[in-house]
């Protein structure tokens, strides 16, 4: 898939005012500072179509990009935690769960995880939670030309190792780096396919 075109639509923190247009979804999600971002620029080839900051949790709205005119990119702010009522239940922002179970255009997540570190619990109990709720999700590995390619695959085999004691089969995932591009063709056309094989005549 070529980007031809990549625009910004819109930014809100009200799911009901999210695009009522029925074109497929796909959402970015991911702890600040986990380069979301600058992964959605390579993916575009656009410098600033999302704004890369040095301060993390920038993004704190759900952002609607237009995509070659037929699919939305959409980027989510970073699951934090928010403690709800006097019990110490942790949930993820509610506008964030909200979105998730709410839009019927979305196709599929995708969960930017930073290669370099471990599992980190967060992200496992969010994959958790997609799952548990029926949400197809992609794993994105960001960062990937900070590691030798033996380093890279270690940390796929232990991520492997965690998600296998909970999950049948290892989720679909791709290694990517916003620095030089690995990964940008991958992403795209597994988008390109899921959005052909849509019924689109339903908008």
């Amino acid at each position: 898939m070529k980007i031809k075109s990549a625009e910004f639509v819109m930014s809100n923190s009200d799911v009901e005012k999210c695009p009522k247009s029925r074109l497929p979804e796909y959402a970015f999600i991911g702890r600040s500072n986990v380069g979301k971002s600058s992964l959605i620029n390579m993916l575009t080839d656009r410098k600033s179509l999302a704004k890369t900051s040095g301060r993390p949790g920038k993004t704190q709205l759900i952002n609607h990009f237009l995509i070659n005119k037929n699919w939305h990119l959409v980027d989510l702010p970073g699951y934090g935690y928010a403690r709800v009522s006097k019990s110490s239940k942790k949930t993820f922002q509610s506008f964030i769960t909200q979105y998730f179970k709410s839009r019927e255009q979305l196709v599929t997540a995708f969960v930017l995880v930073d290669i370099r570190h471990d599992p980190q619990p967060i992200d496992l109990e969010f994959m958790q939670w997609l799952g548990e709720n029926g949400i197809p999700f992609s794993i994105i590995f960001t960062k990937a030309d900070k590691l030798k390619p033996k380093a890279i695959e270690r940390h796929v085999a232990d991520y492997k190792t965690i998600l296998l004691e909970s999950w049948e089969d290892m989720p679909n995932y791709f290694i990517t780096s916003s620095s030089n591009g690995i990964g940008q063709e991958e992403v795209l056309t597994y988008i390109d396919t899921l959005t052909e094989n849509m019924d689109l005549d339903s908008h």
